[in-house]
């Protein structure tokens, strides 16, 4: 590792997105969320334990009952979120641009009797009618799309009037270019990650997207950290136990599991509500 690590272009993050991430990953021609041993299943393993109770809270305060509540889970990958929240009773469709990926979100759905509607579609332009679900969500996602502005506008109309936004993602700072840049993409000692699945110029500070949600009227209503809830010392250890090929992405994922906390510096998470009257 290089003794100097220059910072990141801060000013350029600011001004314009900069080149798109490379999304090809999500179009393989196999099961890459379900399988224990991919890359995916780590969003199940170690993510959801810091997002869905999160999640789950915020749902429960609202409602005793979520039977007859509807969600659209955009980007939904392969599943693994869409599925949790069936779990909680919620009537559920979930969109991806990846047809492979939705492939296999209806396949595990089918096998696990989840009661899922999917879709190929885009987050710039939602294939559904004004006001048509109680709930969206868009996790793991907004650092990955063409035009954010775009795909919160559109997660707005579809959102019913006092409706709630459910997302998460990656904050713009040192500390995420060092991890989920350098160590998860460009130092191939550590790498887990393809080149350029993420790009540190497509990450939105929360403040940021706080003036988004306000613009597009959903004025956010709470803000949470995604945190590690392991030794992060060890995580290079892990890494490299990984790509020396003594370790899958089962025993990594087992260990790097995350949490909800105060720190928002690498990932974040929250909810918006939808003005009672519509524009």
């Amino acid at each position: 590792m290089s003794q100097q690590m220059p910072a990141p272009a801060e000013k350029a993050a600011r001004t314009q997105p900069g080149p798109a991430t490379n999304n090809t990953v999500y179009d393989a021609d196999h099961d890459i969320w379900w399988n224990p041993d991919e890359l995916f299943f780590m969003l199940k393993t170690s993510v959801n334990p810091a997002r869905v109770g999160y999640f789950e809270r915020i749902l429960q305060a609202r409602t005793s009952d979520l039977s007859t509540s509807t969600l659209l889970d955009v980007g939904c990958g392969g599943g693994i979120l869409a599925e949790a929240f069936a779990d909680m009773g919620l009537r559920v469709t979930g969109i991806d641009p990846s047809a492979s990926s939705v492939e296999t979100a209806r396949r595990h759905a089918y096998q696990t009797g989840a009661a899922i509607t999917y879709e190929v579609g885009s987050g710039e332009r939602l294939p559904f009618a004004d006001a048509s679900f109680d709930y969206v969500s868009c996790c793991d996602v907004l650092e990955h799309v063409q035009d954010v502005d775009a795909v919160l506008a559109e997660i707005s109309r579809v959102l019913k009037p006092g409706g709630l936004f459910f997302y998460d993602t990656v904050n713009r700072t040192w500390l995420s270019w060092l991890f989920l840049i350098k160590i998860a993409q460009d130092w191939k000692r550590w790498a887990f990650m393809k080149p350029d699945q993420h790009r540190y110029s497509r990450f939105v500070k929360p403040v940021e997207l706080r003036e988004k949600l306000a613009q597009t009227g959903m004025p956010s209503q709470d803000t949470r950290g995604m945190v590690a809830n392991y030794n992060v010392l060890k995580t290079l250890y892990w890494l490299r136990k990984r790509t020396a090929g003594s370790w899958t992405f089962r025993e990594l994922g087992s260990r790097m599991t995350m949490r909800e906390g105060r720190d928002v510096s690498l990932c974040y998470m929250g909810w918006a509500k939808r003005g009672e009257e519509r524009e």
